[in-house]
Formats: structure tokens, C-alpha cells, sequence
């Protein structure tokens, strides 16, 4: 009888897993949605889990009405906290009641009326960083709810994720978004500690590679959870040498934009400008509704979201530095750069580059500037007006904190 029993037993099971492989498995990202790095709003830096549909449409009305959707930035992608507590008799997630009375589709459906494109969050886990539902156990079900909801975006983070492999995890994620059906842009949240840079191109559009930003110039804010959020130019020198994985459709992703959120207006140019220099998703951050002048200039200065929004989609690298005076730089499309310097000190500095005295190689991609070959018109991208050529040196005063950047014309 036990013979029997075995026998029977590994019949089904083969025959089961031959029938298993007849299907095959809908699999990777949509490729082709992030060809340049995305542009946006992202709501937690700023407000966390405090957002509403009131604010979802005000921020949609600004974006069109300030120029910021004209300028590029086209997604509104609501982070943490839209969602209610517990899932609904089906295991659908809810969107909280109280915050969106209206629910999310008609949300989204304003968004999409002004012309602009929608993204959710969820997380990994078994719940999100901030206690709601996460999407373990039920990605498919997920994915087939966001593409019912017609979301075009979803931030996918890594908070309670005890016993899974982020590999694994978000190529579920991908996989089931992928089989669903609607064109998503994957966001890989996975904040670099298991270098998604090396396994997220099949997988996603953009990765983040460090933990949270923190609205600074080079800082540190421990959390009393013993974590820590990072200043800008501490993320910008987080990672070596993951320049030459980032590209079209598969960004390094440097985190949300803090322009406009506490520091000056110095900083907030410096921010931006290296964000478009690394070829970064620009995500802004701030609260449109209160939004100065000087910060809506920055985030939309046509010049330097050209540099990084260029066709080559390069990363760009630290060439020099020297007493608190850096350069770097960016291969562009058309034989031309970006150059930027940044005052990393705390005191001015003069600026007195000798173009003939340098040759720009960039060791991943192949490309180079030999300034005593070729001649480079000069644009400096903030006064927007061209400042002679690399036949001069170029000489400039710069604040601490301050940077210029220059796009080298052939």
C-alpha cells in the first residue's frame, strides 16, 4: 500500500509540475516609460502622512498655473498615509476615508484632467515605514488594483520587509505590475543597502541609492530610531562607482528634492544644479502653495533641467577638488559638457580655471575634452548668457555653498 501510495504521489507531482512550466510567467518592467529621468512632486518631505485630496488638487493646480508641468514636471506622486488602516473584505487596499471622501480614482482622475500623470506608494513589507498596509503576499492583487485605479507611477519602499530578499521582492513587484497590464513606472525605494544599481534595470526605471534626504548642505540628522537622513552633498558622495549602471529608462535615483525647505536659496541652487548634474529623477518637495519666487526660478531653470534631462542620459563625476573648490562635470549629447563648480567650504572663493591645463576623461563611458584640441563656447546656466570661450581661463567669484554651472558649447 505505501508503494502505491508513492507511486500515485509522484505521478501528480510531476504531472503537476509539467503543467506548471506550459505557462510562462509576464515578466520585467515596462520598458521605454523613463527615458529621461523623471520630474515631479513627491508629498513626504514636506508634509508626510498629512495630505489630502484637497491638497492633491491644489498642488495639480499650481503645477500647471506656475509653469512647473511646462517646465518638465509632470508626475504628483503621493507618498505614505493614503491609505486607510486595514484593507477591505476583498484584501483591496482603501484609500483613507476621511482624507480622500471622494475616493482615490477621482483624484487621480483630476490629475489626469490637468494633463498630468499620478503615482502611489507602497512598500515591500507587510506594512509601509509610517503603519499602513504593505503589499506583501499581495502584489498581484496590488498591481491589478493600481492599474484599475489608472495610476501611472509607484514608489515602492522597504520598511518591515524581516525575512525577504529585496532581489526577490521587488522583482515580484515588477513581475506583477508587468502582468497587470497598465504601463507603470517602477520606483525601487530600497534606499541602496542591497546595491539595486547591480540587479534593478530588468526590474525597474529608477532606484534611490541612499536613505532619506535631510533639507542641508552636507549634514547628518541622526533619528532617535538610530537612523539617519543625509544632506544633499553627503548623498551625492554616498555611492562609488555606480555612475556607469545609471542611464536611460534605469536612474541612480538621489532621493526627493529639498528646495524650498530650509535652507537658503544658495543651497537650494547648489542642490538643484548637482541633481541635474547626476542625472537624477527631479522630484520636488516643497509646498507649491507657498512657494517663493526664488524657488520656483530654481526648480525651473530651462537651462540646467536640459543638462539633466539630456539624451545621452550620462552621470555626471567629480573632476577636481582643491581647498574646498570642486569641478564636475557631465558628458552631454552633441559633443558638449556640463561643467559645475561648487564652493564646498565655508568661505567665497575665486575661481581661476585654466581650460588648456585640463583633459576631461570619463573613464566609464568613453568620452573626452582635450581643451587645447577643441575649442568650447561658454554658457553659464543660471545668468543665462554666454561668458566667452575655453580659450581663456575662466575666472568667477563664488559664495560658500554657492556653484556655477556652464554648459561647453562646440
Amino acid at each position: 500500500m505505501k508503494k502505491i501510495i508513492l507511486v500515485f504521489a509522484l505521478s501528480f507531482s510531476y504531472l503537476g509540475f509539467g503543467q506548471g512550466n506550459t505557462h510562462t510567467q509576464v515578466g520585467g518592467k515596462f520598458e521605454g516609460l523613463a527615458m529621461t529621468p523623471p520630474m515631479g512632486w513627491n508629498s513626504w518631505n514636506t508634509f508626510g502622512t498629512n495630505i489630502d485630496e484637497k491638497l492633491v488638487k491644489e498642488t495639480a493646480d499650481i503645477m500647471v498655473s506656475s509653469g512647473m508641468a511646462a517646465a518638465g514636471y509632470n508626475y504628483i506622486v503621493l507618498d505614505d498615509g493614503w491609505m486607510a488602516k486595514e484593507r477591505d473584505v476583498n484584501g483591496d487596499l482603501v484609500a483613507d476615508p476621511v482624507k480622500f471622501p471622494n475616493g482615490m480614482k477621482a483624484v487621480i482622475d483630476y490629475v489626469h484632467g490637468k494633463g498630468l500623470k499620478f503615482g502611489l506608494y507602497n512598500c515591500a513589507g507587510t506594512q509601509t515605514c509610517a503603519g499602513y498596509p504593505g503589499t506583501r503576499g499581495y502584489e498581484y492583487q496590488d498591481a491589478r488594483f493600481y492599474a484599475k485605479l489608472g495610476i501611472d507611477f509607484l514608489k515602492y519602499d522597504w520598511c518591515n520587509t524581516q525575512g525577504i530578499t529585496a532581489k526577490e521582492a521587488y522583482t515580484t513587484m515588477s513581475n506583477a505590475l508587468k502582468t497587470a497590464g497598465k504601463p507603470i513606472v517602477f520606483s525601487l525605494c530600497e534606499w541602496g543597502d542591497n546595491q539595486p544599481w547591480e540587479w534593478g534595470k530588468p526590474v525597474g526605471n529608477l532606484w534611490r541609492i541612499s536613505g532619506d534626504i535631510y533639507p542641508c548642505f552636507d549634514c547628518e540628522f541622526k533619528h532617535p530610531e538610530n537612523w539617519s537622513s543625509w544632506g544633499f552633498m553627503k548623498i551625492v558622495e554616498m555611492r562609488k562607482d555606480i555612475r556607469k549602471y545609471s542611464g536611460p529608462d534605469h536612474w541612480n535615483d538621489f532621493d526627493m528634492m529639498e528646495v524650498g525647505n530650509e535652507m537658503n536659496d544658495t543651497e537650494d541652487k547648489s542642490h538643484f544644479a548637482m541633481w541635474c548634474m547626476m542625472a537624477s529623477p527631479l522630484f520636488a518637495g516643497n509646498d507649491f502653495r507657498k512657494i517663493s519666487k526664488e524657488t520656483l526660478a530654481i526648480l525651473t531653470n530651462k537651462e540646467l533641467i536640459a543638462v539633466n534631462q539630456d539624451k545621452l542620459g550620462i552621470q555626471g563625476f567629480k573632476y577636481s577638488a582643491e581647498d574646498g573648490l570642486e569641478v564636475w562635470v557631465k558628458p552631454l549629447s552633441d559633443g558638449n559638457w556640463a561643467v559645475t563648480f561648487l564652493n564646498r567650504s565655508d568661505v567665497a572663493k575665486k575661481i581661476n580655471f585654466d581650460w588648456k591645463k585640463h583633459t576631461i576623461k570619463d573613464a566609464d563611458f568613453g568620452y573626452e575634452a582635450d581643451f587645447n584640441k577643441t575649442v568650447f563656447k561658454l554658457k553659464d546656466l543660471w545668468k543665462n548668457k554666454e561668458t566667452g570661450n575655453t580659450k581663456k581661463n575662466f575666472v568667477a567669484d563664488i559664495a560658500s555653498h554657492d556653484s556655477v554651472t556652464l554648459r561647453l558649447i562646440l
